[in-house]
């Protein structure tokens, strides 16, 4: 072979265990869910290898397929995954990524499913829609206690089971959300499809629903306009009898990521539903679920930006550039550094929140937990694309192949920041939060003051945070300013009681105490660099 064919200076592949992360193995010990640790390993080392790191080159490259009618003319509404796709949903039901964490008794059980859900999502964020919807799908049917009786243990079952039959012969169950229409997005008290009595207990629905992410799942929870007002219905997709329910797919959306899950829309021609909750409360019924998957937002978009700095750490530390590592130059030390800190900020608040789920009979847990959910929702999702932008661009040309995989991260970053209300809804959202549940005000800060004293900076902003509060003038058009507060100090506080010293050093420096710039990379002198990047040197 040609001397012009000589490799050299290429970064070896990155094969390890995802869950040796600093900030995800304290926060699940807090958690009280270090017994789950080596359930955790287990999957990350699964998860850093090859042959998982393959299955999702593969199912974004061969997306699903509609098939809307069979070669005879029968209409099926069937979608086509390529086969890796459920070695991915297998992997994640076996391991009980979605509902199993409500039927486990042990403490900490929420908790050690995020953490599982965090290090599995870096292999393959797609099919964690399913996954996440399946999970949050649970506290919502809990609210007609005879259908969270008849399907909640196939819900929560740890066996992926794949096929259009009955769920109830089926081992294991998948669940959906439908409720987005043309005229509206996130105002969904302006649906238009609408549900009528059957006089047998159920419902008929008549709508088209604009987005519905994995229409293939089993169940589907759904808004639609009963005599009552917007209510919300269970449907599944085979009915009891065995025949298809008239739910029909029209087409698959084409996405800028997340191009492994099937997304459609969908059209319900007298389609069978059953009321879920009260007749009328339908947003009520299913604000747990949305809370929930919110949740898994904030988890998602964290997991994100570890592999971001994980993969820019990782190649920086085997490139050389004017004669020694990247990693080793002082600026792109800087750069790397930042991007640690504000991923070890997302993992840490993330796995607060998922703390909190297990603490269901702590009402101040469940007040700070309604306002800490929809900030950190804000924030941690929209910090997402910026972050996989500086990480893409730490490999140079290199980055922007896909072959290195950060063209597909950068392609999911902004989809945690629109999925379950884009940024202005999960602001004004947590105005709300404040002016409804006066309470959440006080459990939020009652949790930002457990480090009061730790850091001047973080105290300073804090007592900022509250004048800006104060002022009720013009509140809504400052809404971004004031949750982007909000989540800043929640950040800074459990950094400085837990984090590791050099990351809360850095982020109270550079967030509250002005010492940073407008992009990634302008930490103030005297980081220490070398501690930070330590902490995703895998």
């Amino acid at each position: 072979m040609s001397v012009t064919h000589e490799v050299t200076n290429q970064v070896p592949p990155l094969v390890y265990d995802v869950a040796d992360d600093p900030a995800l193995l304290a926060a699940l010990s807090r958690a009280g869910a270090g017994w789950a640790a080596g359930e955790v390993h287990e999957l990350g080392r699964l998860a850093g290898g090859e042959q998982a790191q393959e299955w999702g080159r593969i199912v974004n490259e061969n997306e699903p397929v509609l098939r809307t009618h069979d070669r005879r003319g029968h209409r099926i509404d069937e979608v086509e995954f390529h086969p890796h796709w459920h070695d991915l949903m297998r992997v994640a039901v076996s391991h009980g990524l979605q509902a199993a964490p409500w039927r486990d008794g042990r403490a900490g059980a929420h908790a050690a499913r995020a953490a599982k859900l965090y290090v599995w999502g870096q292999v393959e964020a797609g099919h964690t829609c399913p996954i996440s919807m399946t999970y949050a799908a649970v506290p919502a049917l809990r609210a007609t206690p005879e259908l969270a009786q008849r399907y909640e243990p196939l819900l929560a079952s740890t066996e992926y089971d794949f096929g259009l039959r009955e769920p109830g012969t089926k081992r294991g169950l998948i669940a959906g959300m439908s409720m987005t229409e043309k005229q509206g997005g996130s105002d969904v008290r302006a649906n238009t499809t609408t549900a009528r009595p059957a006089g047998d207990g159920s419902f008929r629905l008549v709508g088209h629903k604009w987005f519905t992410s994995a229409p293939m799942s089993d169940l589907f929870l759904t808004l639609a306009q009963a005599p009552g007002g917007l209510s919300c219905f269970l449907l599944p997709r085979v009915l009891p009898d065995g025949s298809r329910n008239p739910i029909r797919l029209q087409r698959l959306k084409d996405k800028l990521g997340n191009r492994s899950n099937a997304s459609s829309e969908l059209e319900y021609e007298d389609a069978v539903g059953w009321l879920v909750g009260a007749e009328g409360r339908g947003v009520r019924t299913i604000i747990e679920m949305v809370n929930n998957t919110r949740l898994d937002c904030a988890l998602g978009s964290a997991s994100g930006m570890r592999l971001g700095a994980v993969r820019a750490v990782h190649h920086a530390s085997h490139r050389q550039a004017f004669g020694k590592a990247l990693v080793e130059q002082p600026l792109m030390a800087n750069v790397l550094a930042d991007l640690v800190v504000e991923a070890d900020a997302a993992t840490t608040v993330a796995m607060r929140l998922a703390a909190a789920g297990d603490r269901v009979g702590d009402e101040q847990e469940q007040a700070f937990r309604r306002l800490g959910l929809a900030v950190t929702k804000y924030w941690v999702c929209k910090r997402a694309p910026a972050h996989a932008a500086e990480a893409l661009e730490c490999f140079g040309g290199n980055g922007y192949v896909e072959e290195s995989g950060m063209p597909r991260l950068y392609r999911e970053a902004p989809l945690m920041s629109i999925w379950e209300g884009s940024g202005n809804v999960a602001a004004l959202d947590a105005l709300r939060a404040m002016a409804r549940q006066p309470e959440s005000v006080a459990a939020f800060f009652g949790e930002v003051e457990l480090a009061s004293g730790g850091d001047a900076r973080l105290d300073d902003a804090v007592g900022r945070l509250k004048r800006e509060l104060s002022d009720v003038d013009d509140l809504e058009f400052r809404a971004r300013r004031v949750v982007e507060s909000m989540a800043l100090v929640l950040q800074g506080s459990l950094l400085v009681r837990d984090g590791d010293p050099a990351v809360a050093d850095a982020f109270c420096a550079s967030r509250f105490a002005g010492d940073w710039g407008l992009a990634y990379g302008t930490l103030p002198p005297g980081t220490d660099t070398s501690a930070i990047l330590g902490r995703a040197r895998v």
